[in-house]
């Protein structure tokens, strides 16, 4: 057998690994679609991943990214995670935290400094603060943005809409207009408001 080769015994061995080097620090651990998940505290975060990297057996060195998931009703609204590559495994790990929206996570932008960028993506769009980021700033959305669109109580229609102003000579931002006639559809037609018959339409009828 192939031992780059992912399998369900290179996984247990990946996870008892784990478990010794990370000790105490791990919350829980679970083996699903042959992929290991581990949960740590917050303030654990950049030793156990430091852990991983270094460990000779494991050695996750690999940074693939850091996303978010939010549940509102939680008191720690957020889940931070993270997920890294061990080339010599071949073995994936992924690393899940609990935040809210208040408390900020150590950044892991000294052991893998492509963090920088993925940590501002989650404090873009859902508002998860980082501690050591060394260029905490907004990074897709636009300049003086308003909210976090990706939490679970943004608006869709966002707050404000962007248009080009001829009087002004400039771009303007204006408070979203939802006039009622765009809310009331017709979902059985997509031509709503058409009076005649469309090229092709007559043939729904045969």
């Amino acid at each position: 057998m192939n031992r780059y080769s992912p399998t369900q015994r290179g996984l247990d061995d990946i996870a008892s690994r784990a478990a010794e080097v990370l000790g105490a620090r791990i919350l829980g651990q679970e083996i699903a679609y042959e992929e290991l998940t581990i949960s740590v505290a917050a303030e654990a975060i950049v030793e156990v991943v430091t852990l991983l990297r270094d460990d000779p057996e494991l050695r996750f060195i690999s940074f693939v990214d850091i996303c978010g998931a939010d549940y509102p009703e939680r008191e720690k609204r957020f889940d931070v995670v993270y997920h890294l590559l061990s080339p010599y495994t071949n073995h994936r790990i992924r690393i899940k935290l609990m935040t809210d929206a208040a408390t900020a996570v150590p950044s892991l932008s000294d052991v893998f400094p492509a963090a920088t960028w993925y940590e501002r993506e989650a404090y873009d769009f859902y508002g998860i603060l980082f501690s050591g980021n060394p260029d905490f700033r907004r990074i897709l959305t636009d300049y003086g943005f308003r909210g976090h669109p990706l939490r679970k109580d943004f608006p869709l229609t966002g707050f404000v809409e962007v248009r080009y102003s001829n009087e002004e000579r400039r771009v303007v931002y204006e408070p979203v207009k939802l006039p009622q006639e765009y809310r009331d559809f017709d979902f059985l037609s997509p031509w709503e408001g058409t009076d005649y018959v469309l090229p092709g339409d007559e043939k729904g009828s045969e």
